[in-house]
């Protein structure tokens, strides 16, 4: 039995707490990982809150995890004690069926989120199922990539699913926690890549691998910028003129929504969408292989998050500081 040291919630919206817990024998295909840092997502925060009605208290939030193996079940082959690993939204699927056969894994209707019915990672230690684990490649620096394992895969997954070409024109909707990783990303692949964003972020925007900026507040910037992008990626939770946004795609263009919106969109069918033959999606982070793959295209490629660190101790400093909305752009809590 290991004796883990975290930091817990025992109600919605309540402050987090030294909460100690016990974990039992590791199983064949299971792996511990001594935590070394955490990121906080918004995912967190919505967990914490309870906005989607699926947390259970005590709740130990954390699922952009960096640390290192402390042990390894028996069928473990990948992996070994003293590997420097991630985990991110997923610490486990079940790895039969036809999404999970088919390298899909984040699409397994049995996926185990890390946070849901588990203790996450803002702890000294968190179990997860050795395939959702992943190694982190030389060259990318471990104490800054934790928002990597769901910010980061949350934009870099479209690029991958949708085949989206080199000189494909980009847009990203919101320059925040996922935005500005979606700015980085996309310039790195290749793509001419435009912000949409408040007066006040467009040099920022620009800075982190922007070409140029709409402001998303004027109607008419919005109108000015009809039929220029494949795809525009939206990383904002709130509701726009969808309709506007959908004018601004070329013919076969795509809106990818990794921001989770609640609200119904109010897209109309016609004229945009039926005529200009047009997709409006959505999806869930990614699989193990496409986040190695993100993992090492970030180390070739220097896409690194703009993060503010907190020791692990002053989380609830964090999570007033993200609450506020004054986070630039990612936290990560250092464990101490």
């Amino acid at each position: 039995m290991r004796t883990v040291k975290a930091y817990a919630a025992t109600k919605a919206k309540g402050e987090f707490e030294p909460f100690e817990f016990e974990l039992g024998d590791i199983e064949p295909d299971e792996v511990d990982i001594s935590v070394e840092s955490c990121g906080i997502c918004h995912s967190d925060l919505s967990m914490l809150d309870d906005e989607w009605g699926m947390a259970q208290y005590p709740l130990v939030p954390g699922h952009e995890v960096i640390g290192t193996v402390s042990a390894i079940g028996d069928h473990v082959t990948h992996l070994k004690v003293g590997d420097r690993v991630g985990l991110g939204w997923h610490a486990g699927y079940c790895m039969v069926c036809d999404q999970c056969m088919g390298g899909d894994h984040n699409l397994c209707a049995s996926a185990q989120p890390t946070i849901a019915a588990r203790h996450g990672g803002f702890a000294d230690t968190v179990r997860a199922k050795a395939p959702s684990v992943v190694k982190i490649p030389d060259g990318l620096d471990p104490a800054e990539a934790g928002p990597l394992l769901c910010g980061g895969i949350a934009v870099f997954n479209p690029l991958v699913q949708f085949d989206v070409s080199p000189t494909a024109n980009v847009a990203v909707i919101g320059i925040g926690g996922l935005g500005h990783l979606g700015l980085k990303f996309a310039n790195a692949w290749g793509c001419h890549v435009t912000a949409f964003t408040s007066p006040s972020k467009q040099e920022e925007a620009l800075a982190m691998g922007a070409h140029d900026t709409v402001n998303s507040r004027d109607p008419d910037a919005i109108k000015n910028a009809s039929g220029r992008f494949d795809l525009v990626l939206s990383t904002v939770n709130v509701q726009m003129d969808w309709n506007a946004i959908l004018a601004t795609l070329k013919p076969r263009g795509r809106l990818q929504m990794p921001g989770a919106v609640n609200e119904p969109l109010g897209i109309n069918v016609l004229p945009h969408m039926m005529f200009n033959q047009l997709s409006v999606g959505s999806s869930p982070v990614g699989a193990p292989v496409v986040i190695r793959r993100m993992l090492d295209f970030a180390a070739r490629h220097n896409v690194t998050p703009v993060n503010e660190h907190f020791p692990m101790s002053k989380v609830n400093e964090a999570f007033e500081h993200l609450r506020s909305g004054k986070a630039r752009y990612r936290i990560v809590l250092d464990r101490d």
